[in-house]
């Protein structure tokens, strides 16, 4: 005897938007995501949140300043910005270190959602990192289940 499938999967897609003011940032959007989590209806399934631009990340760490400065401070020592002739992609833009800090931070998280919530280990939090600011980049969040 066959057993019939009644999954309804359900796609929830939004934007969200953010412009650092600095070169570089680091900025908490957990909360932002757990809006869209609410918006979407869905209970059971996963969170994809990803960075629409090749000069910003979005990464899952604990939300702690002394953290972030060491991160900020790490990246630079790895990618530095100055001096900008150092790097061959610097042909009318400065930000051949962005491109660099992102390919170490990446690109996306993936959270799964276990009855309604983003299903995080202790201190996980979701962050935008911003590597080439002072302009509006977009963040996008897509949730899938049911």
């Amino acid at each position: 005897m066959a057993v019939a499938n009644v999954f309804s999967m359900k796609s929830f897609r939004k934007e969200l938007w953010f412009t650092v003011p600095s070169r570089r940032g680091f900025i908490n959007i957990t909360p932002q995501v757990e809006d869209c989590l609410r918006e979407s209806g869905i209970s059971e399934g996963i969170a994809l949140v990803n960075a629409m631009h090749i000069t910003a990340s979005v990464f899952i760490n604990d939300d702690e300043r002394g953290l972030h400065q060491d991160l900020d401070l790490w990246l630079e020592k790895l990618a530095p910005h100055e001096p900008v002739a150092r790097y061959r992609h610097n042909t009318g833009e400065d930000n051949a270190d962005a491109h660099l800090k992102r390919s170490i931070m990446g690109r996306e998280a993936v959270v799964a959602v276990t009855n309604g919530m983003l299903d995080f280990g202790p201190w996980e939090q979701i962050f935008y990192g911003e590597f080439d600011g002072r302009r509006k980049k977009r963040v996008l969040v897509k949730i899938i289940g049911e």
